[in-house]
């Protein structure tokens, strides 16, 4: 049965393809994917403008020269993965590659070449964990096609041979390409793998080049739909960066294989997503790292291919701020964003033009900060959606909140997948009951939200972001958690605002239904935390503070919870802690829980500080 459904779903996919005209007398001779021969010139003028494209340029030469010194990648999985070893021999063969082009060192030229025939050689690429087959097939393109010329008719042989026996054939087989029906990652990173393989040996086999061309045409469509309607990615921050990325590397190839041949559908919500992760980073330059993201910010090259798309330099401001560290990205795509800088410099990028950014769909978001400039700025990210969204955890109504460049209200963010299945935790069931939400980070116990009665979050509960304001002075946005919680609570609607630019309001006005309820009311923090009242903490932190205030109810007693895991398989969570209290509610009565985080010196406004959520100012939400 789901054989013939997937089965089903991919020829669904296959009728929606639109045709590419791909013979291969339009294409261009190699090198084709990304940058045409000649096309070094203007790039190497771009990065001679500006001082931090010539650092970045200067970086990969140098980290050339680290890999030249270094045996190629050899075949290890790690658990069930090559794909530690795919993406290291992408960013290797990228990055050499790019030298040789740039520089026509035969140095760079001799060490790609040996690092793409010792992949060749590899059994196989790891088709049952096909992105790994799908990024090493980008990497051994990438070389093919910007080195054909120069390397020898039997390595070029063999490195053919090898995209296409352990790369594009295997993505044919069934129990390999599920992806092609997937909305996700997958779709996105695998579809890229596949067509640049394809355009890589287009001359060879035309036939099956062609298809795999068509068919990527029709299925990535799904992924990109998924952004709709304001551009929030499903899956978050770090997953953007990975799947967006995948798939613009596969808008650029295309666009530059077949020029206005190929026209790229770019919905509306795909265009806008450059905009939601811009406004992921907080000013400290830690993301919102919800659902299965990594700890901190990291540079995004896709980044680049939006601003240069939409002629807005200023999508790049976050960027900016990894670009001018003094940590360069060792990002596997850095060369793309040379690629895609056409010609801005550093001094084109402005700040965003407002302060707070709502984003629909599936996994709905609002993201909102007090000055885009002021690295002590407040900045607050609100989380509605569902658990059951790809790599979700349960954090609907969950948050964080940072001022005076410290990060008070945190996330965990993922733990590591392979140290999690090694321990046999069935990681991947999304079911009410699955053990992955017994896994310690994956819960709402541990999340910035609402616990009642000890219970985790429905899983198919979704929280729709039902109002937001940019209005200065009173920047919110709602959220209507209820269907989380509709075991126990008739409504729970939670409100976050940044009050005149000095503080914050977290406000849930719940109703329980006919039991009475415990509400355990929690904030995740890595700054020491001291009870300094029944309704009063102090947290301290790199020497600021901040005070967390409850206002109502008026009778609470703060109270603090070890974030120690009980379980084996859980990783350590050493320097943090929870702060928070327990409620009881009568049962069909309603409450308001209002929690304050006063950064030091901050007195609060209590005219403001008692408005019901339905006095909050409201924008349209169109």
């Amino acid at each position: 049965m789901r054989f013939n459904l997937l089965l089903f779903k991919v020829s669904a996919i296959l009728l929606l393809v639109t045709a590419v005209s791909c013979n291969q007398n339009e294409l261009p001779a190699h090198p084709r994917i990304m940058l045409l021969k000649g096309e070094e010139s203007a790039l190497k003028k771009s990065i001679a403008s500006d001082e931090i494209w010539d650092a970045t340029h200067h970086f990969i030469l140098d980290e050339c020269e680290k890999i030249c010194d270094l045996p190629p990648v050899k075949r290890e999985l790690i658990g069930k993965r090559l794909l530690d070893k795919s993406r290291e021999a992408l960013r290797r063969v990228f990055y050499l590659s790019y030298a040789w082009r740039m520089t026509s060192e035969d140095k760079y030229l001799d060490r790609a070449e040996m690092e793409m025939l010792a992949a060749a050689e590899f059994e196989d690429w790891n088709p049952s964990h096909f992105l790994d087959v799908a990024e090493m097939t980008m990497a051994l393109s990438i070389g093919y096609d910007w080195l054909y010329r120069e390397l020898s008719p039997e390595s070029r042989k063999l490195i053919r041979e090898a995209i296409i026996t352990k790369g594009l054939k295997p993505s044919f087989d069934t129990d390999n390409n599920w992806w092609l029906a997937a909305s996700h990652n997958w779709n996105q990173v695998c579809n890229a793998g596949m067509t640049f393989g394809a355009l890589a040996i287009y001359e060879t086999d035309p036939g099956l080049a062609s298809g795999i061309i068509d068919r990527a045409a029709g299925s990535i469509r799904l992924p990109m739909e998924d952004y709709l309607p304001d551009g929030a990615y499903p899956e978050g921050y770090s997953y953007w960066g990975y799947g967006t990325s995948f798939n613009v590397m596969y808008l650029s190839a295309m666009e530059k294989a077949f020029g206005k041949e190929y026209e790229p559908e770019l919905n509306e919500g795909f265009l806008k997503s450059a905009s939601y992760l811009e406004n992921m980073t907080g000013p400290s330059g830690i993301c919102f790292n919800y659902s299965d993201c990594g700890a901190g910010g990291s540079l995004q090259p896709a980044m680049f291919w939006f601003a240069q798309k939409l002629n807005n330099p200023s999508l790049l401001w976050s960027e900016r701020h990894h670009l001018l560290s003094d940590k360069p990205s060792n990002d596997r795509l850095l060369p793309a964003i040379l690629i895609w800088s056409n010609g801005m410099t550093i001094n084109d990028i402005t700040p965003p033009a407002y302060n707070i950014r709502v984003g629909r769909g599936k996994n709905p978001v609002a993201l909102m900060r007090t000055s885009w400039e002021n690295a002590d700025a407040i900045f607050v990210g609100l989380k509605g959606g569902s658990p059951s969204v790809n790599h979700g955890h349960m954090d609907a109504g969950s948050f964080v909140m940072e001022a005076n460049g410290v990060r008070w209200a945190m996330d965990f963010g993922m733990q590591n997948y392979n140290s999690l299945e090694t321990a046999g935790v069935d990681l991947w069931n999304m079911a009410q009951n699955s053990q992955r939400w017994e896994v310690f980070r994956y819960n709402n116990f541990v999340h910035n939200t609402l616990t009642v009665n000890g219970k985790l979050q429905v899983v198919d509960g979704y929280a729709p972001v039902t109002g937001f304001s940019g209005q200065h002075g009173m920047l919110n946005a709602v959220t209507d958690i209820t269907a989380v919680y509709r075991e126990d609570l008739t409504s729970a609607i939670r409100g976050i605002a940044i009050v005149d630019d000095r503080y914050v309001i977290v406000r849930d006005e719940l109703e329980t239904n006919e039991k009475e309820s415990v509400i355990r009311w929690n904030l995740l923090t890595s700054a020491d935390v001291t009870i300094t009242g029944n309704n009063t903490a102090e947290f301290v932190k790199e020497g600021k503070k901040l005070v967390m205030k409850v206002t109502e109810p008026a009778k609470v007693k703060l109270k603090t919870w070890s974030t120690v895991p009980q379980h084996d398989y859980d990783a350590p969570n050493s320097g943090t802690i929870m702060a928070g209290f327990e409620i009881s509610v009568p049962a069909g009565s309603k409450t308001v829980l209002n929690v304050l985080l006063l950064p030091e010196g901050t007195i609060e406004d209590a005219s403001v500080s008692s408005k019901s959520l339905a006095e909050w100012p409201k924008d349209n939400i169109k």
